[in-house]
């Protein structure tokens, strides 16, 4: 579904990413975990070309999108939530959710907003609401359900956990749960090691912008060291 390698990233001078790589498969959520810094949301951002790599080479659905804008990846059907949210707060909730909308794509149930609401009940009633008006929680909803309404195959999502209350957190976590088994591929970045256990499938760990494990959830939950050395506070 995705897969990038010998990805290298700069900000200005700065060295980010140092030949990375990782992959997604279709229907599966992998998660990529690592310390604050340690290039999370910037993989994340050169994968959308939001951050333009100084190398390395992107595939999605086989097809290399490294040369391709940004606008043209979320076309193709990777979905891109922000760690900052970025709705329209002057816009409501039915709005944002145009803004969002694309075609309905090949073997895919296509997202319409009834089909929205039943993934997020909440939202709903806040519909005619501007997006300003609505919590934090609610706002990390919206901002998933504005990309579902792109249709994508693939989602990234940047600390889908970070700043929530906990309720909302399990919410988050049966939302992604959800998404999988409708047969999107989900890749996330985090810092919550017990959110990823709930619903990640495999995971990388990544530490000054190289990559340091790569296995199971099962296989990380067995290996102490390694969760003591690079996830530890």
């Amino acid at each position: 579904m995705l897969r990038t390698e010998g990805l290298n990233a700069f900000y200005g001078r700065a060295h980010i990413l140092h030949d990375l790589a990782l992959s997604v498969e279709r229907g599966e959520v992998v998660v990529l975990l690592g310390r604050n810094g340690a290039g999370k949301s910037t993989t994340l951002k050169s994968l959308t070309r939001l951050v333009e790599p100084r190398s390395g080479r992107t595939w999605f659905h086989d097809r290399r999108i490294d040369a391709l804008k940004p606008y043209q990846i979320a076309r193709l059907g990777l979905g891109y939530v922000p760690e900052e949210r970025r709705i329209f707060t002057d816009l409501t909730v039915d709005e944002n959710l145009e803004v969002g909308r694309q075609k309905p794509r090949d073997g895919l149930t296509p997202w319409t907003r009834e089909r929205v609401f039943s993934f997020f009940p909440s939202l709903e009633g806040m519909r005619r609401r501007r997006a300003a008006r609505i919590s934090g929680g609610e706002q990390q909803m919206l901002t998933i359900a504005r990309t579902l309404m792109g249709n994508p195959s693939c989602i990234l999502l940047d600390e889908p956990s970070e700043g929530l209350a906990p309720k909302i957190v399990e919410l988050m976590a049966a939302t992604i749960r959800e998404l999988k088994a409708e047969g999107l591929s989900v890749l996330l970045s985090e810092q919550n090691l017990n959110f990823a256990m709930a619903v990640a499938d495999r995971a990388y760990i990544i530490e000054k912008g190289q990559i340091r494990f790569a296995g199971t959830m099962k296989e990380l939950k067995a290996n102490e060291g390694i969760r003591k050395a690079y996830l530890a506070v």
